[in-house]
């Protein structure tokens, strides 16, 4: 048979290349070992042996590998049947890079294994290794701002069960798993910020960042690049590798603008353009940007007039407003101090706890500062007070001058008592209780429904079976 012939015998070819991957890995390496179905070393190669202090080979003749070799894993190679092809195995110089693999018998049974030690030095594999750890730095650097760029808050944060909290929280729970814009109006230190978190935190896009930009502490002058970012050297002092802007790290999550209504009115316009086209440029750049992000607004400011002054541009207004969300202030839940209260207390050092006439007077104060005052409030008294119990006195001196809880004018009743049915006296009562709360609230619907403790699409039913025209609430 001559060689032609031979190749075509698959058993003999096979036979021939094990061979010579034999011997090619056995020349090439710095070491090989044979262990039989005990793991006792068969044989061994010289240079192997002298790496583990042997005068000669035929010292490890007969030896458990464990014994020449510690850290070895040819015997879990012999249990299992399973090769181990690349791994690190500690010696006494220089870590090597091993391969293990089991031997056969003709019937396939595991009758032993052969272990080959590939490289002594870790150089051969730089490249491979420098990658690898240059993925791994890049993947924790992700993994780490993605980190710091989620939600911190949920609506379980938002403490309160009071009508107004929960209805705040039921619409913005609706809310929040559309991808419109959210406008939330309301007083400094009502908890804007937090509503906002808890609003991406239900979202769809929760596993994606949540980026915060408070356009009232940025400069002007450096306002448009830090919300648009920056291409390489687009003016004196730029970063020559560019910067991204607030709009590329949130990308596919949620941006929230806190103060919005001090945006400069240069930026509105710009920002107008992304809510409707989905797109941008970076300052100093002619590429246009595709932007995927959720917008989530703020302001303390009446946009109303903002906008009747010229200082907010209106079409940016109305493209904000699709669903508003009014935040109510404190004085408006003010059945919410208890739990507010309980939660301060529990994340401030000590363990402190209010008296009930401490309490009784924090329900009497109209609290301007809203739940970030009542924080301050309670620290100030938790860090003067000598005993674990906050009484009156302690908590009047914290708050400074008390600012009473302004009074609604009373309903008056008729004085004659009514003649007719239960039902038509419940009705009276009602339409009254209707007309007087949104005379308090100027005619707004949403406000009127928070006070009454209904939603605004009840008392809309109300007000249509009562009689009661819409123009009133205009």
């Amino acid at each position: 048979m001559d060689n032609a012939d031979r190749l075509k015998d698959y058993q003999h070819v096979r036979l021939l290349a094990i061979r010579s991957l034999f011997e090619i890995i056995e020349q090439s390496s710095e070491g090989t070992i044979v262990v039989d179905r005990q793991a006792r070393i068969v044989w061994m190669n010289e240079r192997y042996a002298r790496r583990f202090g042997l005068a000669s080979a035929d010292e490890a003749i007969g030896q458990p590998c464990e014994r020449i070799i510690p850290g070895s894993l040819l015997r879990e190679v012999v249990h299992s049947g399973q090769p181990i092809l690349l791994d690190m195995l500690d010696t006494p110089n220089d870590p090597l890079v091993v391969m293990r693999l089991p031997i056969h018998d003709d019937h396939g049974e595991v009758i032993g294994a052969i272990g080959f030690a590939l490289f002594d030095e870790l150089q051969t594999l730089s490249p491979l290794i420098t990658r690898y750890l240059g993925m791994q730095a890049e993947l924790a650097s992700t993994r780490s701002l993605l980190r710091a760029r989620q939600a911190k808050y949920s609506f379980a944060n938002f403490i309160g069960t009071s009508a107004a909290t929960l209805e705040i929280k039921r619409r913005a729970r609706r809310g929040a798993a559309s991808d419109s814009p959210i406008l939330l109006l309301g007083e400094t230190g009502t908890g804007k910020e937090l509503l906002a978190h808890a609003i991406h935190h239900a979202s769809p896009r929760a596993n994606k960042p949540f980026v915060s930009v408070n356009t009232a502490a940025i400069p002007e002058t450096l306002l448009e690049a830090e919300f648009f970012g920056t291409a390489p050297g687009a003016f004196t002092g730029a970063d020559r590798k560019g910067r991204p802007g607030k709009l590329q790290i949130a990308q596919g999550g949620t941006l929230f603008l806190d103060e919005i209504g001090d945006m400069p009115l240069a930026l509105q316009s710009k920002l107008l353009r992304v809510l409707q086209e989905k797109e941008f440029e970076p300052v100093g750049s002619n590429e246009i940007q595709h932007s995927d992000v959720r917008l989530i607004a703020a302001t303390s400011i009446d946009l109303d007039a903002a906008v009747r002054e010229g200082r907010f541009r209106a079409d940016l207004y109305y493209r904000l407003n699709v669903l508003p969300l009014r935040v109510p202030p404190l004085r408006e839940r003010l059945a919410d101090l208890p739990a507010l209260c309980e939660a301060i207390l529990d994340e401030l050092p000590g363990q402190h706890e209010l008296s009930a006439e401490a309490l009784a007077l924090l329900g009497r104060h109209a609290w301007p500062g809203n739940i970030r005052e009542l924080r301050n409030v309670l620290e100030r008294a938790a860090l003067l007070a000598d005993e674990p119990v906050l009484g009156e006195a302690a908590l009047r001196e914290a708050i400074g001058t008390l600012q009473p809880v302004p009074q609604t004018t009373p309903m008056t009743l008729p004085a004659a008592p009514f003649i007719g049915t239960f039902h038509e006296a419940r009705a009276a009562f009602e339409r009254q209780l209707i007309d007087t709360t949104l005379a308090d609230c100027g005619g707004k619907v949403p406000e009127a429904a928070v006070r009454l403790g209904l939603g605004r699409s009840t008392l809309y039913k109300k007000m249509a079976m009562l009689g009661i025209a819409e123009k009133t609430a205009s």
